[in-house]
């Protein structure tokens, strides 16, 4: 049935052409050498060609062809020379390398060592599964469940996501009865630490069915590999027959979103669920099938795609992420880059190590390398960096010049150098020649605090700062979604007078509570679980109360949203997350992800007066320590 559904809502679209793939059953984070293929009968039993949950056939993959080599090109690289290797340090001299039944031997050691580890983790996992289960319950978080549990959307009897509003004092639904893939994250979260897996394995495999489609805008077809940004499920007549209906997904690419504009984040947060449902109830299978892995290498196709782009950030448009409208931030938004350094990061672990998937797995890690450096180098600010950029001289031509993105120093606002605290920093929002946003946005910098793309001195200074400008942050709803809001003539310029984005609305200083999940996780992390709990203490006394709005207004957030949708389903899902968390803290290992020192080794960006030499080793792990 769910097979006919597709065939008939695909009306003819090219279907994917799949990788005929040798899994690895190690889940390694790096490796340069081929792992030893399974035995042809194991590999058999393990492939599942079909992407619904019943698991039908496939088609093979004899056309599929991998990535490009090295996507993120550095300056020096010859077309021979391999992207990751790093010029040794001086007083380093190269090691010859080991005998091959040495290697061989090491490598399989390391298998043993990672299952290992992967045992014992998920074990504990599993153990903090059954306390999430039987921790008792406050009455907010009975009616929340109650909430989620309603807003559950089925297809063919079975759930596969949550609708993002179920809100019955308005009939103008709008796109908000459909299933988002940005808004299913913390619903995901809260089935998975519940215990609650199958909606989640139906949500990952369904919405990779979607994949691809090719509905167009102008007669223009996004690139393979695109995720939708939502989908719905309707009922169609089958085969003309006005008695009989099947269920079909219909996913919405951005052709039908307010602005047209196709969502970049959705693809990243599949990949980053896709391995926090693996972590969590050890069916790694899922992650080795081929349709599964041709999926995350279409999106890392995508992603990782040559352009005319200097920088190793990716460029997008305003409105591809959870700010959907337009508020100045298209280039290289701080938000998307966090997402894609946490989703590289992720589907380098769960990508299969064969001879056709080695090219893939460099260019991940030379881009990983060159985006952490980056990030931590250009975007971060305190006091000292504020001094610094106002100091700068523009218009310098060289190599070895110290303002080189020709920064003006009058672009400094004058909010800014009361506002920063002395001990703190942050990630500004987005980077561009000659223009810096220094707006403060909520979830870029949470997420760089847990996908570990910031350091741990400015992961520190990050929540220092959220606690400092409590009030300006938090105050009476957790979290601001940015800070400050555009105001006056900036307001009218930037978003084109919006009237949805008015000064400390919505997208524009609008206090978002379901961001307190991914605050609570960054507090994990960083064991700051008092400022979490303190956030979710100030969440809890209105929202239930206030019907679990989706977003507040004013500077302090005191009102329900103009436009807020009430039962919000990401509302309350983050607002469950973070409780189970908070109770159980190892569960977020799930999500986080660790300094990798590894990646330090390839780092490939230009520190010295030669911008055609990449970073020596010593000089990419002193990014670490500062």
């Amino acid at each position: 049935m769910a097979a006919a559904a597709i065939s008939h809502l695909r009306r003819g679209a090219q279907r994917h052409a799949h990788a005929v793939l040798c899994i690895s059953l190690s889940r390694r984070r790096f490796s340069s050498s081929a792992v030893a293929a399974a035995s042809p009968l194991a590999a058999a039993a393990r492939r599942l060609l079909s992407t619904t949950a019943d698991s039908a056939g496939s088609t093979s993959g004899e056309h599929y062809k991998p990535p490009p080599f090295d996507p993120f090109r550095a300056a020096t690289l010859s077309p021979s020379a391999l992207p990751l290797e790093s010029p040794p340090i001086e007083d380093e001299p190269p090691s010859s390398p080991p005998p091959q039944d040495e290697a061989a031997a090491s490598e399989a050691a390391h298998e043993q060592a990672t299952l290992a580890c992967q045992e014992v983790e998920l074990e504990g996992l599993k153990a903090g599964v059954e306390a999430v289960k039987s921790r008792e319950e406050s009455p907010e978080e009975k009616e929340a469940w109650w909430l989620l549990s309603r807003a559950v959307v089925n297809y063919c009897g079975s759930a596969v996501g949550t609708v993002a509003a179920n809100d019955p004092s308005t009939s103008q639904m709008l796109n908000y009865d459909q299933v988002f893939i940005r808004d299913f994250v913390p619903s995901a979260i809260a089935f998975l630490l519940k215990g609650e897996s199958d909606i989640v394995k139906n949500f990952l495999l369904h919405t990779l069915q979607l994949q691809s489609w090719e509905k167009t805008v102008d007669c223009y077809s996004p690139g393979q590999g695109l995720m939708p940004a939502s989908f719905k499920v309707r009922s169609v007549p089958l085969d003309g027959n006005s008695e009989a209906f099947e269920e079909v997904l219909d996913p919405d690419f951005g052709e039908s979103a307010i602005g047209r504009v196709a969502p970049v984040d959705s693809g990243l947060w599949w990949i980053i669920l896709l391995r926090a449902y693996g972590k969590i109830t050890g069916d790694y299978a899922l992650q080795e099938r081929v349709d599964v892995q041709t999926g995350i290498r279409l999106i890392l196709n995508l992603c990782l795609s040559d352009g005319f782009d200097m920088f190793p950030t990716l460029l997008v448009t305003d409105g591809s992420c959870m700010i959907d409208r337009r508020m100045g931030i298209h280039g290289h938004p701080l938000e998307i880059q966090a997402l894609f350094y946490s989703a590289l990061r992720c589907a380098r672990e769960m990508i299969g190590v064969t001879d056709g998937s080695k090219n893939l797995i460099r260019a991940i890690n030379n881009r990983l390398s060159a985006l952490s450096f980056h990030i931590r180098e250009y975007y971060w600010v305190d006091m000292k960096k504020i001094n610094e950029i106002y100091r700068y001289k523009t218009e310098e031509y060289s190599h070895d010049a110290i303002n080189k993105f020709n920064i003006y120093p009058e672009q400094i606002p004058s909010w800014l150098a009361d506002w920063i605290p002395v001990k703190g920093g942050y990630l500004i929002g987005n980077l561009q020649p000659a223009h810096m946003d220094f707006r403060f946005f909520s979830l870029g910098n949470l997420w760089a605090i847990v996908s570990s793309l910031a350091t741990q001195r400015q992961a520190e200074g990050i929540l220092n700062l959220i606690e400092a400008k409590w009030d300006d942050i938090v105050a009476n709803m957790p979290l601001k979604i940015c800070y400050p809001a555009l105001e006056y003539e900036e307001w009218r310029i930037i978003t084109g007078s919006d009237p949805k984005n008015t000064p400390w609305s919505y997208h524009n200083g609008g206090s978002w509570p379901t961001l307190l999940w991914q605050f609570t996780l960054a507090c994990i992390k960083m064991g700051r679980r008092d400022l979490a709990r303190r956030a979710v203490e100030v969440a809890e006394k209105r929202l239930s109360d206030d019907k679990w709005p989706e977003y507040y207004d004013t500077r302090t957030g005191r009102f329900i949203g103009k436009q807020s949708r009430l039962y919000q389903t990401w509302t309350i899902a983050g607002y469950l997350s973070s409780k189970m968390l908070l109770d159980c803290p190892e569960m977020a290992s799930i999500l986080v992800c660790d300094e990798d020192f590894e990646l330090l080794e390839g780092c490939a960006c230009s520190l010295n007066k030669n911008a055609r030499t990449k970073c020596s080793r010593r000089a990419a792990k002193s990014q670490v320590l500062v």
